[in-house]
């Protein structure tokens, strides 16, 4: 095993805020506020979830063939479909919490393992659209764009301009229309991943 000051862990310090933050909003949110979609053509909010833990073991397990996907909730990230593919199944709060959980700890082994080195080495993906490199270093770059994109749809359900500064999570006296203002700041860039995009593009 890497020597922990040769791994990229130091680089990547503070993604995790981003999977522990959304955890505990999403382990208090009902099944109606799961359901909500932040805008008519978005995805209710436990698919968008949904696709954000999938993502990972599908870029990291299925392109990269790191180990772990049979310990999370997607066991074949590239043949079968994702949980916003079936929108007719709503995921509970146990289900979303589990998968950004256990899908986390995917990518905390590869912080972990993975030296600057090897950041470089390159991966084929066989698309419609033909055959695609990718690095290692583009794919965390990929999650991580990712996971702050869709850390930023969470809070779409609610008045941004009603969420007061407060400690991270729903806190005791938190309304249900509120979410952390530190998830709501977590951005949400323009353009990086499409959100309706199922393999990932």
């Amino acid at each position: 095993m890497p020597d922990l000051d040769s791994t990229i862990r130091h680089f990547y310090d503070g993604w995790d805020i981003y999977n522990t933050r959304i955890v505990e909003v999403i382990r208090e949110m009902s099944a109606e506020q799961l359901g909500v979609r932040p805008a008519p053509d978005r995805w209710p909010i436990w698919a968008t979830v949904g696709h954000t833990a999938g993502a990972r073991v599908f870029w990291l397990c299925g392109v990269l063939g790191e180990p772990g996907a049979g310990s999370t909730p997607f066991p074949d990230p590239m043949n079968e479909l994702g949980w916003e593919d079936d929108l007719e199944s709503p995921r509970g709060s146990d289900e979303l919490v589990f998968a950004l959980e256990s899908t986390w700890e995917v990518v905390d082994r590869c912080l972990g393992r993975w030296t600057v080195e090897s950041l470089s080495d390159r991966f084929s993906r066989i698309t419609e659209a033909g055959t695609r490199s990718h690095t290692r270093q583009s794919v965390l770059m990929r999650l991580l764009s990712h996971d702050s994109y869709h850390c930023g749809d969470i809070p779409d359900v609610g008045d941004p301009g009603s969420r007061p500064d407060r400690p991270l999570g729903p806190g005791p006296n938190a309304r249900n229309s509120e979410l952390p203002v530190a998830v709501w700041r977590s951005g949400q860039p323009p353009g990086l991943i499409s959100p309706m995009s199922r393999r990932y593009r």
